[in-house]
């Protein structure tokens, strides 16, 4: 099973900007970003100790490149979604994903029983 992880976040230098101003000032935000990120534009370390000790692989994408069909299987920004071999479907919502923003260990587990 293929696991994509979907920014609410465009990846361009502009968007990126515009989500850390909007950070900044309370108009937007990102479950997904501030479990992989934070304020850490390089991502945070318990992210990616949490990744270095699991098995699943999960691609993280903005929005902008993210693909028709999984933005199409997402019923909003952001979130996971999985190919099972014949489609998308969404594996995680933005509230599941909320749900993780202190434990990046427990959303990996839960992606592991997927």
């Amino acid at each position: 099973m293929r696991l994509v992880g979907i920014y609410d976040a465009d990846g361009s230098l502009a968007g990126e900007l515009r989500y850390a101003f909007d950070k900044l000032t309370g108009r937007s935000s990102c479950a997904l970003c501030d479990i992989t990120h934070g304020w850490n534009p390089m991502g945070s370390r318990r992210w990616k100790q949490a990744c270095a000790a699991s098995p699943v692989d999960l691609e993280l994408v903005h929005r902008d490149d993210a693909a028709a069909e999984q933005l199409a299987a997402a019923s909003a920004l952001p979130s996971i979604v999985a190919h099972d071999g014949e489609g998308w479907s969404e594996a995680l919502t933005t509230a599941d994903i909320a749900g993780y923003k202190d434990s990046p260990e427990a959303l990996l587990a839960r992606l592991e029983q997927l």
